[in-house]
């Protein structure tokens, strides 16, 4: 998967062995989950906010105020003001609202015989949430707007520290088409119409404006949201649903979901769909037995730290010794984790579902090419009643 999506730079991340690594021109690679952990903890010595870091990427794009690009007492107010919208009664409500009958109709057709491409139907149900939270009606958010979303992050380069001013007029231009729908969003909410105060509220925009969000922190936090959830997502559920049919999980699971959360777990862990974390180095400071200084770039290796505590493994489950270091950790740890566990476990459940009443098997699959995050382009399930006859 990650050979296919990036020939290059997986298969020489993949080489290295040392904890720490200086490459020219790329920063200092770590890749041990002990110091890369440390790191995110260090808030005084490495920073989101300094050169080479994930500010020079995003704020040309996001603005100044998005929990991307902030450090101190500013991403903490924030962070704050942000988090009852990730309360666990909020993300249960919004995904069965979202993708609910949607999952429940995957069951459907997957039981009555119908091939189905978890890809095309996971990146359906991104599209759904993305939509109720920007304030999208759902015909806005088409194949095609959501391919250019998706492309924003295929910009990010290990070698180049911050988008092209090309890059950066594109994914303004797809962020704008957007927010320009947050935006009326988050001023019906202000001012709704009479009996519309509700429906105001139950976008994402309109939720913030009662928060007491600026317009324009709100519509920072919204680009944030859609560029970080929905590649997230797309790439990572196919790719679990794979690892567990090969292994031979997905029958464990069907017929007992007992270690259901740990197979999640450690299919993020092996997957890690968020492989690369940044940061600038604020002080002198040692990362291991690499000395590093102020302006130095630090490229998290997560993919590489999640993997080294072995193979996919639900019963041992060496991925609550990491506590989801997939998602980050301390003051920057992913705070929409909520909605994406939500989101994973309402569509896994309906494709275990379907598996325990009609055994599902892989009939096709085909991995993207030239992209950031591994992920497949189509995963087709389907009984293998139907697998036999498609042959």
């Amino acid at each position: 998967m990650q050979r296919t999506a990036h020939p290059l730079a997986y298969p020489l991340l993949a080489r290295i062995t040392r904890p720490t690594l200086r490459v020219p021109r790329i920063g200092v690679i770590v890749s041990d989950a002990a110091l890369l952990r440390a790191v995110l903890l260090d808030t005084e010595s490495f920073t989101k906010t300094g050169p080479g870091s994930s500010a020079e990427l995003w704020t040309p794009v996001l603005g100044p105020s998005v929990l991307l690009n902030m450090e101190g007492a500013d991403h903490a107010a924030l962070r704050r003001r942000l988090a009852p919208l990730f309360a666990p009664a909020f993300v249960g409500a919004l995904t069965e609202e979202t993708i609910g009958e949607g999952a429940d109709r995957l069951t459907g057709r997957l039981v009555a015989g119908e091939p189905v491409d978890l890809v095309a139907e996971v990146r359906e149900y991104a599209g759904q949430v993305i939509s109720r939270l920007v304030g999208l009606d759902r015909g806005v958010m088409g194949e095609e707007l959501f391919a250019r979303v998706s492309a924003i992050t295929g910009f990010v380069s290990l070698a180049r520290p911050r988008f092209t001013p090309a890059q950066i007029a594109e994914a303004r231009e797809v962020l704008d088409e957007l927010t320009r729908h947050a935006r009326r969003a988050y001023r019906e909410a202000e001012a709704p119409a009479e009996g519309d105060l509700a429906a105001a509220h139950e976008t994402l925009p309109g939720r913030m404006r009662g928060l007491g969000l600026s317009e324009e922190e709100a519509m920072g936090a919204v680009g944030a949201f859609v560029l970080t959830g929905t590649e997230t997502l797309v790439s990572y559920l196919p790719r679990l649903v794979a690892i567990l049919a090969d292994t031979g999980w997905l029958d464990v699971l069907a017929h007992d979901r007992t270690l259901l959360d740990a197979a999640i777990g450690e299919g993020l862990r092996v997957t890690t769909p968020s492989p690369v974390m940044l940061r600038s180095v604020e002080r002198a400071a040692h990362v291991g037995e690499e000395a590093v200084h102020p302006g130095d770039r630090l490229v998290l290796a997560t993919f590489l730290a999640n993997r080294g505590a072995g193979r996919f493994d639900p019963i041992g489950n060496p991925a609550a010794s990491l506590k989801q270091l997939w998602f980050g950790a301390g003051a920057h740890f992913c705070l929409g984790a909520p909605l994406a566990m939500a989101q994973i476990q309402r569509t896994i459940g309906a494709v275990l579902d379907a598996h325990a009443v009609a055994p599902l098997t892989i009939t096709g699959r085909r991995a993207q090419r030239g992209a950031l995050i591994p992920a497949y382009r189509s995963l087709t399930l389907a009984t293998p009643t139907v697998a036999r006859t498609r042959r």
